[in-house]
């Protein structure tokens, strides 16, 4: 959530961070209301509450028609106390309500407007001619199918509609995908992890994900638990309620999750293949780290996350995402966007974004610096590697005449194979 003193003191910035992501500012005004309404309530539980203390004291010492009156009059501050406080803690849950509300404020050096308005920031790699090779390139469902690599009809057969089958070298692909990003995460310092699919209320909330992102989160009534969208949502929650050292910052963990998400309001959106899927694995980067240090650490996960792309070996381009399509928790995202040859663009399948001290403010995450005063913790998420659409791109991009796909040499060691040739 955002600081309540950086809303106190500097409200325009709120405002116009809103208005940049294309939310309503008014809720900025709403949420400072309900801070005056509630600092208003707990001055006037506090005052008559020290009135009923002068009164204990004033009693004790009291006789005759004196202390009947004072018992009198206790006995009403009583009442009224106890509904001074019962109005604060209203006044309390209704800022709070309010104050979640709000979305992170929006880094100055992302670019404003919508989801079209992202700046490039950069081209790697070029996509190949096929009509110069002298053939036309087969789109990835169709490799599959022709590879046995993935099976859409019994997907859809089992579970519906966007779920899917990896089958032989495609399952076998998956593994050589996470072992080489888990590989590389070690090798860059971070601790790998495992973290559990379902998560409580307090962890979904804390990574903001029940804000604007609710309609595409899975939740389990009957057990009042949510099925994750991404790893981020347990490791963000790893260290909630924790005091942390400033010292071992920043801590850094690469976890592996499968992934759930509804895609509400994507229907007729990539309906062919595995491009937009409602389960799919992912090898997720999260850093904590000093706030001051959250811009350099955002520039390191980019620069891990080309690592990964470098070596499989696909064109890609880097964008800076408009402030109207971050996530409510986010400050500023970099996207990585492959090159898909049958669709003819570059389509997102990796991102990073520095959320600032937005998430830990939430999940109650500080750290302990050398004067000892505990202050929040800055937080920061990157996709390493999310399978179908790494997949997508590497059957698409390094496709043969016949139907057989080049493995990337980075891949081999862990596929086993240097190509993966039709059935």
């Amino acid at each position: 959530m955002i600081d309540v003193n950086v809303l106190r003191d500097t409200p325009d910035i709120v405002r116009a961070s809103a208005t940049a992501r294309g939310e309503d500012p008014a809720l900025v005004d709403e949420v400072l209301a309900a801070d005056t309404a509630r600092r208003q309530a707990l001055v006037a539980f506090e005052t008559q509450r020290a009135e009923q203390k002068t009164l204990g004291k004033q009693v004790a010492s009291a006789a005759g028609d004196e202390k009947s009156a004072l018992l009198a009059r206790t006995k009403e501050l009583s009442t009224s106390v106890k509904e001074a406080e019962a109005t604060v803690r209203e006044a309390d849950e209704r800022f709070n309500t309010a104050l979640l509300g709000l979305s992170n404020v929006v880094d100055p050096a992302a670019p404003v407007g919508g989801e079209d308005d992202y700046t490039v920031l950069e081209h790697i790699g070029t996509p190949r001619d096929f009509a110069a090779e002298g053939f036309a390139p087969r789109d990835h469902l169709e490799l599959g199918e022709l590879l046995g690599a993935i099976d859409v009809e019994r997907g859809a057969k089992v579970s519906g509609s966007r779920f899917y089958y990896l089958t032989g070298p495609g399952a076998l692909l998956e593994f050589a995908l996470v072992n080489l990003a888990m590989a590389q995460a070690v090798g860059n310092g971070f601790t790998p992890i495992i973290p559990p699919a379902l998560v409580k209320p307090a962890a979904m909330e804390g990574t903001g994900f029940l804000g604007q992102a609710a309609e595409n989160v899975y939740r389990l009534e009957a057990d009042d638990m949510y099925l994750v969208g991404t790893a981020e949502v347990p490791l963000a929650a790893f260290h909630m309620d924790e005091i942390l050292d400033q010292a071992s910052l920043p801590l850094r963990y690469a976890g592996f999750s499968p992934c759930f998400r509804r895609e509400a309001g994507s229907h007729g959106k990539d309906t062919r293949g595995i491009v937009r899927v409602h389960w799919f694995d992912k090898v997720e980067m999260f850093s904590y780290c000093d706030p001051a240090d959250s811009y350099d650490e955002h520039k390191r996960l980019l620069g891990w996350e080309r690592q990964f792309l470098d070596a499989i070996e696909v064109p890609y381009r880097i964008i800076d995402v408009a402030t109207g399509d971050l996530g409510s928790s986010a400050a500023r995202k970099f996207d990585c966007e492959a090159w898909i040859p049958t669709q003819d663009r570059y389509r997102e399948v990796t991102s990073t974004s520095n959320c600032t001290e937005f998430q830990s403010r939430r999940l109650r995450i500080r750290m302990r610096g050398a004067d000892g005063t505990p202050t929040p913790v800055a937080t920061l998420n990157g996709t390493l590697v999310a399978i179908p659409r790494i997949i997508v791109a590497i059957l698409e991009n390094h496709q043969q005449p016949d139907g057989s796909v080049k493995v990337p040499a980075a891949l081999r060691p862990y596929l086993g194979m240097d190509v993966i040739a039709p059935k």
